[in-house]
Order: C-alpha cells, then sequence, then structure tokens
C-alpha cells in the first residue's frame, strides 16, 4: 500500500491556500485560527489530556491533526501574501485607475499576447512592484507582483531580474492570485540595473538555441524551442492548437518530465562510464541545476525540477512508497513558499502527473509483463495512459472536454520527446562555442519535432476526437469520481469484462453515431454563422467539400472546428470584412490543412496589426491577396457574391474601421443572404443613400457589429429580413447583443438565432421554404 500519511497535509495546504486567493485577509486569518484551535485540541486528546482515545481515533485522529495543520499553515502563507497584496495605499492607486511611475523587476521573460489589437503585438510581463509614484506626490514601497500590459518593442529582450522603470496607468487585475494591479504603457522601459549572471547566461544559450532553429521550417523550428526551454514565442499558431487539441500543450511547457529527461540522460551516461554511486549523483545535480539556470529559475521551472526530481529519484530507487511522501512534502513546501502555485493550472497537472506515475504506472506496468508485454512497451503505455488519467479531471474542469485521442497521441510522441530534448539542450549549450554544430544538432532535433507535429496534426483533424463533458470543479470531481469507480471495478474479473463490453459499445456504436449520424451539416444549408467566440466567421456553400469563408473569429481553433464540422476542405475565396481581432485572429485556422484559393478584404487596412495577420497567412499559404471596394463580384458554385458597401471611404465615424467594413449581398441556392460585418450606423445610412432597396433586400441577415445598438432602424426596415443570424460571444463585457435590437427584429418579423446560446446556425431551404437549424449549446460551449 502506499504510505499516504502525509497525503492529507499537502492537500489541505493547497486547498487552503487557494481558497485564501480568493478570500479577504481576516476570512483567512478566521481560518487559520480555526484550524489551529482544532489541532491542538485534537493533539491535546490524542495525548491523552483531554480523555482516554480509542485505538481507532488514534488510527485517525493525527491524519485530521494533519490535515488541520495543513490548513492552518496554507491559510497563514496565504493570508500574509494577500495582505500585502491588499494594501490600502496600492488599492487606492489601482481603483482611481492612476497614472504612475514604477520601479518594478521582470519576474519572467516577456510574452506575446496572440490576438491582441494593435500597431504591435501586446507582451505581458509579470514583474515585482518595488516603488511607485502616483499623482499629488504619493508614493508607494513594494514588492508586490504586478502585471504589466505593454506595446513599446524594447520591452521584448528583458531578461528576467532586471530593474526598470515605466510610466503608465494602473488598472485593476482579474483577481484570484497573488497579482496587486495591472499597468499598461505604451512607453519604451528604463533600464536600472542588470540581470543576474544566471539570467544572463540563460538568456544567451535561449538566444542561441533561437538562432541554430532560424534555417528550420516554421513548424519545426518553432516548436523544438518550446520543448527544450518552454520559449513558445515562435510556436505557430496551428501547431499550438493542435497540441491543445490532442493533449500534448504539456510538452510546450518545461515540466517534471524535461527534467527527469535531461538528468536521465546524464545518470545513464555517468551508469554508461561506471561512475560510481556519489559521482553520479553529483553529475545529476549538476545537470539539475545547469537545466534550470538554461530555462529560467521561475517559480513553474522550480515546481518542474522538484516534480522531476521526485519522479526520477523513485525511478532509481524503484521505492514508491518513499516517493510519495516526497511528493507531498514538495507539494506542500511550494505551495507555501508561493501561495500562487496553488491556481496554477500547470502546477496540478504536474502534481497529477507525477501521483498517476508513482501510484498507477509501476503496477500497470508490472501487469503487462506479466501478461507477456515487453519490458519497454510496457513502460511505454503504462507512463501516458497513467499520466492521462491523473491529469483527467483537470483538463475536463478547465476545457470541459474528455479527449479520447490524447493517450494514443502522447502514447506516439513518447519516442520523439527524449531525443528532441537532448539534442535541442546540446544544440542551445553549444551555440556560444560553435554556432555551426548548434545548427546541425537543431537539424537533428527537428526530425522528432517533426513526428510530433505530425502527430498532433493528425490527432486534431480525427472527428469526435474530444467529447463534451462538464466544465469546471463540478466537472472535474464527476470525472474523478467515475475514474476511481473504475479502478476500483477493474479489480474484479466480471466488472473488467463488463467495463470491456461498455467500452466496445462506446466505440463500436456512439462514436460511429456520432461521426455518420450527427445531423450537422444540415441537408439544403445556405449559410452557417459559427460559434467561435466573440467574434465572425460564416460560412457559404459552394459545392461538396468547398465553401466561402467570411472572416475567421478571434482564434484560429474556433472556425476550424467549425470548419471541420462542416467536411470544408476547400476555401475557394476567403473574405474579410475588416481587420479587428474578432475578425481576423483566427485566419490561420481557415488555412489549416486546406487550400486557400484567394483572399480578399477592404481598402481600408487598419487595424494595421490585423491587415498584417491576414497578409502574413496569405503568405505563408501562397495565397494572393487582395483589396476590392464596392461593385466587386464573385462566383462559384452554388455561391453569388457581390459587394454593396462601403460605398466610399468613410472617416471620422464613431469607428472608421467598423464602418468601412466589406457589406456582401449573396446569392445560394436563390436565397438572398446579407452579410454586414461590423458596419454601423454611419456606414448603413451611406448605404440606403446610395445603394438601390432590391440591392440590400435579403431573406437572411447577419447582424452587424454581434448585435450592437449602433443600428440604423431605416436600414433594418429595408433588409425585412427572414432570419437574423446574430455572431457574439457568451458573458462578453460590451452589452451584445442589444436588447432593443433583437426585439425591433422579431416585431420586424425575423427569427432570431445567436451563437452564443444556439452554437452553429444555419439557414436551410427546404422545397421554396426557408428554415433555421441550431447544432446546440454544445457547440457554444466549447467556445
Amino acid at each position: 500500500m502506499p504510505d499516504l500519511r502525509l497525503a492529507g497535509l499537502a492537500v489541505a495546504a493547497w486547498l487552503a491556500a487557494l481558497a485564501g486567493l480568493h478570500l479577504s485577509v481576516w476570512s483567512t486569518v478566521w481560518v487559520a485560527a480555526v484550524a489551529a484551535a482544532l489541532a491542538l485540541l485534537t493533539g491535546l486528546h490524542l495525548g491523552g489530556v483531554l480523555g482516554r482515545p480509542s485505538a481507532t481515533a488514534r488510527r485517525y485522529g493525527w491524519i485530521a491533526v494533519a490535515v488541520l495543520l495543513g490548513v492552518l499553515c496554507g491559510a497563514a502563507a496565504t493570508g500574509a501574501r494577500v495582505a500585502v497584496r491588499d494594501a490600502a495605499p496600492i488599492r487606492a492607486l489601482v481603483t482611481d485607475r492612476a497614472p504612475v511611475t514604477a520601479e518594478l523587476v521582470l519576474r519572467d521573460d516577456p510574452r506575446p499576447v496572440r490576438g491582441a489589437p494593435g500597431r504591435q503585438p501586446m507582451l505581458l510581463v509579470r514583474v515585482d512592484l518595488i516603488r511607485l509614484a502616483g499623482p499629488g506626490g504619493a508614493r508607494v514601497t513594494g514588492p508586490v507582483r504586478a502585471l504589466v500590459l505593454a506595446t513599446d518593442p524594447a520591452w521584448r529582450p528583458l531578461l528576467p531580474g532586471q530593474r526598470v522603470t515605466s510610466r503608465g496607468r494602473l488598472a485593476a487585475p482579474r483577481g484570484g492570485d497573488l497579482t496587486a494591479a495591472v499597468l499598461s504603457t505604451a512607453d519604451p522601459p528604463t533600464l536600472r540595473g542588470d540581470a543576474s549572471w544566471p539570467q544572463r547566461a540563460a538568456g544567451v544559450l535561449r538566444a542561441g538555441l533561437q538562432r541554430a532553429c532560424e534555417p528550420l521550417p516554421d513548424a519545426p523550428g518553432g516548436l523544438l524551442p518550446g520543448l527544450v526551454v518552454g520559449d513558445t514565442s515562435r510556436l505557430l499558431p496551428e501547431v499550438e492548437e493542435d497540441f491543445r487539441a490532442t493533449g500534448m500543450t504539456h510538452l510546450n511547457a518545461v515540466s517534471g518530465s524535461n527534467v527527469a529527461i535531461v538528468v536521465g540522460a546524464v545518470l545513464l551516461l555517468a551508469r554508461w562510464a561506471r561512475a560510481g554511486p556519489r559521482t553520479a549523483a553529483v553529475l545529476c545535480v549538476l545537470a539539475l541545476v545547469g537545466f534550470v539556470i538554461l530555462v529560467r529559475p521561475s517559480p513553474s521551472v522550480v515546481r518542474a525540477a522538484a516534480m522531476g526530481a521526485i519522479g526520477l529519484a523513485a525511478l532509481a530507487a524503484g521505492r514508491s512508497r518513499s516517493a510519495l511522501p516526497a511528493l507531498a512534502t514538495a507539494v506542500t513546501g511550494l505551495v507555501l513558499y508561493d501561495p500562487d502555485l496553488a491556481g496554477d493550472p500547470g502546477f496540478a497537472l504536474s502534481v497529477c502527473a507525477t501521483g498517476g506515475l508513482l501510484l498507477l504506472a509501476p503496477g500497470w506496468r508490472d501487469a503487462l509483463r506479466r501478461r507477456g508485454v515487453p519490458a519497454g512497451l510496457a513502460e511505454a503505455l503504462a507512463v501516458p495512459a497513467a499520466a492521462q488519467l491523473a491529469c483527467g479531471p483537470v483538463i475536463a474542469g478547465l476545457s470541459a472536454t474528455v479527449s479520447l485521442v490524447a493517450v494514443p497521441a502522447n502514447l506516439l510522441a513518447v519516442p520523439a520527446v527524449a531525443p528532441a530534448t537532448v539534442l535541442g539542450v546540446l544544440a542551445a549549450v553549444l551555440s556560444p562555442l560553435w554556432p555551426g554544430g548548434a545548427e546541425f544538432l537543431a537539424w537533428l532535433a527537428s526530425w522528432p519535432a517533426r513526428w510530433l507535429v505530425a502527430v498532433a496534426a493528425y490527432g486534431a483533424d480525427l472527428p469526435a476526437g474530444n467529447l463534451p463533458w462538464a466544465g469546471g470543479v463540478a466537472g472535474a470531481l464527476l470525472l474523478a469520481a467515475v475514474s476511481v469507480a473504475l479502478l476500483f471495478a477493474f479489480r474484479r474479473r466480471r466488472a473488467r469484462r463488463l467495463i470491456a463490453v461498455v467500452v466496445v459499445a462506446v466505440v463500436l456504436g456512439a462514436v460511429p453515431i456520432r461521426l455518420l449520424a450527427s445531423g450537422w451539416p444540415p441537408r439544403g444549408w445556405v449559410v452557417v454563422a459559427c460559434a467561435v467566440g466573440q467574434g465572425d466567421a460564416v460560412v457559404l456553400p459552394v459545392a461538396a467539400g468547398r465553401a466561402v469563408v467570411v472572416d475567421a473569429g478571434p482564434e484560429p481553433s474556433g472556425v476550424d472546428a467549425c470548419l471541420r464540422r462542416l467536411r470544408v476542405r476547400e476555401v475557394p475565396l476567403l473574405v474579410v470584412s475588416h481587420f479587428h481581432v474578432d475578425h481576423v485572429g483566427g485566419v490561420a485556422g481557415v488555412f489549416r490543412g486546406r487550400r486557400v484559393g484567394a483572399v480578399v478584404g477592404p481598402s481600408w487596412s487598419e487595424p494595421t496589426y490585423g491587415a498584417a495577420q491576414v497578409r502574413e497567412a496569405a503568405r505563408r499559404a501562397g495565397t494572393s491577396l487582395a483589396a476590392v471596394q464596392a461593385g466587386w463580384r464573385w462566383q462559384a458554385g452554388a455561391v453569388d457574391l457581390v459587394a454593396v458597401g462601403p460605398p466610399y471611404p468613410l472617416r471620422g465615424s464613431r469607428s472608421d474601421p467598423n464602418n468601412n467594413s466589406l457589406v456582401l449581398a449573396a446569392t445560394v441556392g436563390g436565397v438572398r443572404i446579407l452579410l454586414t460585418g461590423d458596419a454601423e450606423t454611419e456606414e448603413q445610412r451611406a448605404m440606403l443613400e446610395t445603394t438601390p432597396a432590391a440591392a440590400i433586400r435579403a431573406d437572411v441577415l447577419k447582424v452587424a457589429h454581434h448585435g450592437s445598438a449602433y443600428q440604423a432602424p431605416e436600414f433594418l426596415a429595408a433588409v425585412r429580413p427572414a432570419v437574423a443570424l446574430v455572431c457574439v460571444g457568451a458573458d462578453n463585457d460590451y452589452g451584445h447583443p442589444n436588447a432593443g435590437l433583437l426585439d425591433r427584429l422579431t416585431r420586424g418579423g425575423a427569427r432570431v438565432l445567436r451563437t452564443d446560446t444556439d452554437g452553429d446556425v444555419a439557414a436551410v431551404r427546404t422545397g421554396t421554404r426557408l428554415a433555421v437549424v441550431r447544432r446546440g449549446a454544445e457547440s457554444a460551449a466549447q467556445r
């Protein structure tokens, strides 16, 4: 039986710290005080001071004391940090959204925020605020944790540990962690000090690895630094989405497995050289310290090093009973040192994966070997299966899905991860001394990286690879309960047979039904509005497997998933109504695995960052990009498109990019469809003044700007739609869609469908009539 004596202490400290992040200081103090009192009373009772406890009470009493001590320590450590976070001087500056001059120290590398609008990609920087100078001479001394949202590219080369000053405006954080404020700045930082030598050394090696990967193709060249040092700055969005869909995201971040691979390679070399135990131990420690320096000694890396060291120690010693108390001790120490880890999904996945490897993998490996499976294959099967089962509840709670491809994908990835990691580390270490040799090693490492890219791509293309599940805490607890029940049931032979029959029934029954008889896309569909969150993506069928796509939503996975559901393999035309991120952020998802014939957009090329994103996606695919105006026409198959707006460039409006959106009148199978982009009142009235009424009359209206209030009533009256499709994200912060607008459309006789509540929605022609079909809330929830 595993030694779980310290498990209660670790779990209690973890949960108490997590609760403390969401409570006030005084609430956390009360929790700590109550836990201390109960622990004292229980200890006195077990010690015989308050009566003679029974044998059963003694057996479970000390477990209760450990749990109470965990609550006490977790609440006390978190309460002390929350008191600093919520200090009155900082809270006052945040509440006033005050402009400040801040002196700060970087805690991590600046990371680009993908999909953020603006002329330059926005950078997210985790910092410690040392001093703040606010208006009226107000001064605050830290340190407290904060986030910096920066747009100036001078922030990008900064290293963790560097001290800088910057001017900006404070805002409130989202809560649930130790971040006290968010500093938004458009200014470059002013350097006040250099980083420490380990950070400078890591910066040199990481930059060398990036240079060594530059000659490689984009996909493996962007993935390799992520595999080796967690640097995902060059990782292609489509590769990132494929890894997420197949449960392989952990490979893009430094984890305990990376540590175990590197230190394990050193251990194997030491044993091959017949080094003694002490020499091997010293070499492993040096390798561990060097790897931590290479990938940055940040809290997440320290966590990964701790978990990897525990797993390696258990592997070397073959004593899981001693490894589990070590894991519990490490969890407790890490949470008390940095309570922010209690709410970090990466920490939860790391702990669960390590626990699964220690508790489940050895037994499964031995069971497979008893049944004649070779030792190496048994290990390869048991490790990813145990890790996935242990991490499954956390993943289900975060994503509201259960992956059917994660275990096979991770199993196929196992042979490639170790060589890619080891060769990548050697390339990084060699890069300052011999750049040519580093490029050769990176080229060698690119081949296992290519295999990982291919596994993720094929796994993501499998239909029904992710099944919907309840999200949040409830979903995680439900899957945990199901997993535990299956583990206990599987110990009995009859239960194993029953489970096998049920699994076969699901695979041979439910999955084919989901694939072949899902009812989607509906027969006779003429337009589909995709559920892609707060953004637009509309699809018009040209022929079987071919469709026109108008806008791409805010991120690649949404539009890609919608096109897969519609079985679209080729896009002869991609139309961009305008270049706001909620319409072009997912453009890479349209290109993923599909040939795109041409891309067209408006003459108004702002915002420039969105226009550059579309140009880059078209360039990579070798596709033409053209600007079109009112009067442009395109025909293919069942689709006839005409641009009816904007009639002329509009300047000085409430939003010039919105009011210069391409407005398209489409005819598909005799059904008139008007696609209005984000055209607001100014463009709508300009079209009424210059365009014949027949040109904008439509059976189906894609409502402009996610159903905002900026709509001209006379324009809606001229369109007179029978069906109104609203592309909008659930729980958005913009008040979309406007209730008055929806009421006006309904009173005008339109059937209103919304992607936030109805999922993917389609207008369907049945004979001479027009009908609507909702795919349902499942597709909306997945966004």
